[in-house]
């Protein structure tokens, strides 16, 4: 590899793209390469480009970012999606660094990276050491209900929301709603993932949400205490996560009721997190329920943050390397 390796970015001119790009480019450690957008979907140029770099980085719908991935003949290429098109695929390690204890070498070894979906992060974050711990099994029933800012939706939903500044002759189609749940076909493209890197062989029950603000997400689990597999207290819950994440520098597990934590005592908001890389979990219990919450940036930690911590993974870097300039805003 080059002393300064090369990174190419399919699809920088969308959502995530663009904060990808925007947070490589404070950066003096890497050259990021790209084709004039004109050019984009030029497939000799494209292949040329894919086989030249150290790492491609796909920002792309599905099966686009399939078709870029089939044009990589050069086996030293290594490649971050961003993409939903490998999260469950055979030969992908999926990028999320603190999943378990192993997965930070498991990135740094793979030529293949597929980066977490926003929801995914967050439900992973609060099932994934319960799994490991036993408290709950494979086939528990789980709900996960959680809200995202409309940059979720992509560039369609942020230009609908943002054109509700114009009048009702200019906007086109009817005006965004202030909250409105979807993916009520209980089919959502994220479930697999959930499934798959939550150690569960029972899809969880997945409410998505969006919300009339840009950026920034919530995700919670409730819990019956008398339907966990061993006998837990809140205290206990939250002994787990502590352990679970211990050391880690981009996953702060808050105070166990953490009502200090609420805007006027009432309220966990969504976007505290936003231009950072930073999940928090917190854990709400009484004596026989509970709340998990994991609050992030959906386009931090959610996307752009994690693949650029990816990126840092496999050139050998440490994670946090970069992170001292916050996330494009």
């Amino acid at each position: 590899m080059a002393s300064k390796p090369t990174i190419f970015i399919d699809g920088e001119h969308g959502t995530t793209g663009l904060q990808i790009r925007e947070q490589l480019a404070l950066r003096q450690d890497l050259e990021l390469v790209s084709l004039p957008k004109h050019k984009a979907k030029d497939e000799a140029l494209k292949r040329e480009m894919v086989n030249g770099v150290d790492v491609v980085m796909l920002c792309l719908p599905d099966e686009a970012a399939r078709q870029t991935v089939a044009l990589i003949e050069q086996p030293r290429v290594r490649v971050i999606d961003a993409s939903t098109a490998h999260r469950t695929a055979p030969g992908w390690v999926y990028g999320f660094a603190e999943l378990t204890r192993s997965q930070r070498a498991r990135i740094r070894d793979s030529k293949r990276i597929a980066n977490p979906g926003c929801y995914p992060t967050g439900f992973l974050a609060l099932i994934r050491p319960l799994r490991e711990a036993g408290v709950i099994g494979p086939e528990q029933p789980l709900s996960v209900h959680a809200v995202s800012g409309y940059s979720g939706g992509g560039r369609k939903m942020i230009e609908t929301y943002e054109s509700s500044a114009c009048d009702d002759a200019c906007r086109q189609g009817p005006p965004p709603q202030a909250f409105g749940t979807y993916g009520l076909n209980l089919a959502h493209k994220h479930v697999p993932e959930m499934t798959l890197h939550g150690l569960l062989t029972q899809p969880p029950i997945f409410s998505p949400a969006v919300g009339a603000f840009l950026r920034g997400m919530l995700v919670h689990v409730p819990l019956h205490v008398s339907a966990l597999a061993k006998p837990m207290t809140g205290d206990d819950l939250h002994a787990i996560y502590r352990a679970h994440f211990a050391g880690e520098s981009f996953v702060t597990v808050r105070p166990l009721n953490d009502y200090e934590a609420l805007r006027a005592g009432q309220f966990l908001e969504p976007e505290a997190l936003n231009g950072s890389n930073q999940l928090e979990v917190f854990v709400y219990a009484s004596q026989t329920q509970a709340m998990l919450v994991a609050r992030l940036d959906n386009l931090g930690k959610g996307a752009s943050g994690a693949a650029v911590q990816n990126l840092n993974l496999v050139l050998g870097w440490p994670d946090s390397q970069g992170f001292d300039q916050p996330s494009p805003k």
